[in-house]
C-alpha cells in the first residue's frame, strides 16, 4: 500500500536533507503528521523564513539576519586576524567554543578541481581585498585536513607570500583519547608533522 500523495511529498521532501534516508524521512513524516496545526504553521514559517531574512554578509561571507553579520559589527573583537573557515557552519562551530575572538572569512568551499570547483569560485579574492583595506596582520586558516583543504591553504599561502601578513594554521593531528589502531595514515602524517617540543 502506498502513501497518500501529500504524505509521500513530505517524505521526498525530507530525503532532500542530507544523511535522511526513506526510514528516518518516513518517522519525521509521522512525527509532522501528529503535531497540532499551529506547530505544523509554526514550523512552515520557520522553513519560509529562512530564504525570505536570511543574508551572506557581504564582507565576510557568514550568514546574518542583517546586511552586516553580528561579527563583522562586534568592535570588541580582535580586528587584526581573520579566521579563514570552508563553510558558514565552521563558524558557528568556533563560536561556541567561546574563547575565538576574532573576525572570520567563509571561503564557500575548497578547491577541488575534480568536482570543477577551482579558486575563482571562491570568495579568496575579497579576502586578499580585505587583507589590504582592514590592515590584517595574521590569518588563521581553518579549513578541513585533506587534499582539498591542503590545496586550498596551499593556495592562500602562495597569494601572500608577497604581503606584509601573517599565515597560520590550526594544529591538526591525533585526536585527545584516540587509538593509534584507528587513525588513518594522513591524520598519522599530519601528526608527525606537527609534533613539538615536550616542556
Amino acid at each position: 500500500m502506498n502513501y497518500p500523495r501529500s504524505f509521500q511529498d513530505l517524505i521526498d521532501c525530507f530525503k532532500l536533507l542530507p544523511g535522511v534516508g526513506t526510514k528516518t524521512a518516513e518517522r519525521y513524516a509521522f512525527s509532522m503528521f501528529n503535531l497540532d496545526e499551529e506547530k505544523i504553521k509554526d514550523f512552515c514559517e520557520s522553513v519560509a523564513d529562512i530564504k525570505k531574512n536570511i543574508t551572506t554578509c557581504p564582507n565576510c561571507g557568514c550568514m546574518s539576519d542583517k546586511n552586516k553579520c553580528s561579527i563583522c559589527g562586534d568592535e570588541s573583537r580582535n580586528s587584526e586576524i581573520i579566521c579563514v573557515v570552508e563553510s558558514q557552519k565552521n563558524v558557528f562551530i568556533f563560536e561556541k567554543l567561546g574563547v575565538f575572538r576574532t573576525k572570520y572569512h567563509v571561503l564557500g568551499g575548497l578547491i577541488s578541481p575534480m568536482d570543477g570547483i577551482n579558486p575563482e569560485d571562491l570568495s579568496i579574492s575579497k579576502l586578499i581585498e580585505r587583507i589590504k583595506e582592514e590592515n590584517i596582520k595574521e590569518i588563521i586558516l581553518a579549513l578541513r585536513p585533506g587534499i582539498e583543504g591542503n590545496t586550498t591553504s596551499l593556495y592562500i599561502r602562495r597569494l601572500l607570500e608577497s604581503k606584509d601578513v601573517k599565515v597560520t594554521q590550526i594544529a591538526q593531528g591525533v585526536p585527545m583519547g584516540a587509538d593509534m589502531e584507528y587513525l588513518d595514515n594522513l591524520t598519522l602524517e599530519m601528526a608527525l608533522e606537527n609534533r613539538s617540543e615536550v616542556s
